[in-house]
């Protein structure tokens, strides 16, 4: 009797707690779409928002798990960082044009969200035996059952909605419009919503309290098979990495995602490890364990690897949102090779040192969260701050610099910083930051400039450097398709005199072709190209070791197409000849009148 009266009392406090939950996002949903208060005051109208989502959650999962004053000092504690963040979210981008929920961008939900479900499951586990850090299988078991909850809850709530639309369409058909009219309004909508998702997570509650040994054969099946793509993705690494020494990390640093890509493989490794591991209660098949210490130390030059190409992003062009998030990812990263690497390299037990590098970071996850929403590290912060002391520095030009990221893009920070360089020394400054203050959208051009990453270009024979004609062409105006000129490629380049006329043209080298580019009264313009069809054929190895040369002369004809001749140079027997390197075909185009009739 005693524990049917708690569960009576637990559904109807779920069921009070998603009613109400329902009713606020309706309140502020209404506010927001009339634009009336609290939605006009964005620094009290964000955190409201973001405390009515996501801390309800926290006594709908624990109300019968956690003791009743620690739930609620808890969730107190959720409220008041989640407040704190929301805060300076809608401080960063409050503008007078933005109110409601304008000022709020995605991120700050998800990282709210991220934090309540991380630190929630830190906390609850430690409350429940009374003591700062619990058993790692208790924080195990809690994440695990968790998950099925959720999913649970948001199928049932999905479910609800789709028989209400089923609903509304089958009465529509005889003409009764009333379910589809309620359906659409946001007072149903909402309240409706909160108590179905209240009444769902009680019904999971109880399912996976009766059937937990159910609940986690389901979990443990599903983990097995996952930890089972543990070896795949150890090969592909290691196949990854031992490839690198042949081929160079210029294509790595030539695909601009490198950072990212690099830390998805480490998250992909780190995940499947735990697959394997699971709760560390039984030693998985030997191959997962033997896969599991190689994947730990994969992750070391695969970690090195993401910080080195972040560093050369950084260090070429100061910090983006983008690149102080990837920094973020990166100190978790190594957190986790550090710990990794120690269980692998240990003999027994089995991987233990895992158990407290996942706390360990979990928590410092929570914390660089709170750093990323908050102004100790927020993203537009230190953005702004290294971009402008690079404009500063003359490190770019006021030509290049991308002013309109300040106005419109890294909200209160940007805006400020552009206020103080429309008072700089520097004329040009000045006038630029004072014509995108005016600005009330963003415009939208081409940034991009088309041309060679001349920087990291490496330039045939050795001693040659490129004309400065054809380093300052403007290849947006060039309309050349080659490859070699859309931003950022990295080719290398030859200096050789194709047409015997004694001035060098440039060959630029992409993959297996070689554009040739000669100097006109149009400036420099592609006129030829050689492509590497041959089965052996490496340009770039054949450029390294000087052995590119042109074939031997063969009669030629021209053809006059327009204002144009082509000429064909024969370029060698076919693919079985010995030499040169380059045995197919030239093409050569050069600008001509056509002759005289």
């Amino acid at each position: 009797m005693h524990d049917t009266k708690q569960v009576r009392t637990a559904a109807a406090t779920r069921l009070a707690i998603g009613l109400a939950q329902g009713i606020v996002l309706f309140l502020l949903q209404k506010a927001d779409e009339s634009k009336a208060w609290p939605a006009t005051q964005p620094m009290l109208y964000a955190p409201l928002l973001i405390c009515a989502l996501m801390v309800p959650m926290i006594p709908l999962a624990a109300l019968s798990a956690m003791r009743r004053p620690a739930l609620i000092v808890w969730s107190l504690i959720a409220a008041a960082v989640a407040a704190i963040m929301a805060v300076h979210a809608a401080w960063v981008g409050a503008s007078p044009d933005r109110i409601g929920a304008g000022p709020l961008s995605p991120p700050v939900f998800i990282a709210v969200a991220a934090l309540v479900f991380i630190a929630h499951h830190l906390v609850q586990p430690a409350e429940a035996v009374r003591k700062p850090v619990a058993p790692y299988v208790d924080y195990f078991d809690l994440v695990g059952t968790n998950v099925v909850r959720l999913f649970l809850s948001l199928a049932f709530t999905g479910a609800f909605w789709l028989l209400l639309f089923l609903a509304a369409a089958l009465f529509k058909l005889i003409g009764i419009e009333a379910i589809q009219e309620l359906i659409g309004e946001t007072a149903f909508a909402f309240p409706a919503t909160g108590l179905m998702f209240a009444a769902a997570v009680h019904m999971a509650v109880q399912l996976t309290e009766a059937r937990a040994g159910l609940v986690r054969g389901v979990r443990t099946v599903a983990l097995v098979l996952l930890a089972w793509l543990l070896p795949l993705m150890v090969v592909i690494a290691g196949g990854f990495l031992a490839t690198l020494p042949f081929t160079g990390l210029a294509p790595l640093w030539g695909t601009k995602a490198a950072t990212a890509l690099l830390l998805a493989a480490a998250a992909a490794l780190i995940i499947l490890v735990n697959a394997a591991y699971q709760d560390g209660g039984e030693p998985p098949h030997a191959i997962l364990r033997w896969a599991a210490r190689a994947a730990s130390l994969l992750l070391i030059p695969i970690v090195i690897l993401a910080a080195y190409a972040l560093w050369l992003r950084v260090d070429q062009y100061g910090l983006t949102p983008d690149r102080v998030f990837a920094a973020a990812y990166l100190v978790v990263a190594v957190g986790f090779t550090a710990g990794y690497t120690l269980a692998a390299l240990r003999p027994a037990p089995w991987m233990k040192p895992l158990e407290p590098t996942n706390l360990i970071m979990a928590a410092i996850c929570m914390l660089l969260l709170i750093a990323l929403f908050t102004p100790i590290a927020d993203p537009a912060r230190l953005s702004v701050t290294s971009q402008v002391k690079r404009l500063e520095a003359g490190k770019v030009t006021a030509a290049k610099f991308d002013f309109q990221f300040l106005r419109f893009d890294s909200g209160r920070y940007g805006r400020d910083a552009l206020a103080g360089l429309k008072t700089s020394r520097d004329a040009e400054i000045a006038k630029r930051a004072g014509e995108v203050l005016a600005q009330k959208e963003k415009t939208y051009t081409p940034t991009k400039q088309r041309g060679p990453d001349f920087a990291h270009m490496t330039v045939y024979p050795a001693g040659k450097t490129l004309p400065a004609s054809f380093r300052d062409q403007d290849w947006t105006a060039a309309g050349s398709d080659s490859t070699c000129l859309f931003a950022g490629m990295r080719c290398s380049a030859l200096l050789m005199d194709i047409d015997g006329d004694g001035t060098e043209e440039v060959l630029l080298a992409s993959g297996s072709v070689l554009d040739i580019f000669k100097s006109g009264d149009r400036g420099w313009r592609r006129m030829a190209q050689a492509n590497g069809i041959c089965p052996g054929v490496d340009i770039d190895a054949a450029l390294k070791a000087g052995a590119v040369s042109l074939a031997e002369p063969r009669p030629r004809q021209d053809l006059i197409v327009g204002d144009q001749r082509l000429a064909v140079v024969p370029a060698g027997d076919g693919c079985a000849a010995p030499a040169p390197p380059l045995k197919d075909a030239l093409v050569t185009r050069e600008a001509s009148k056509p002759p005289p009739r």
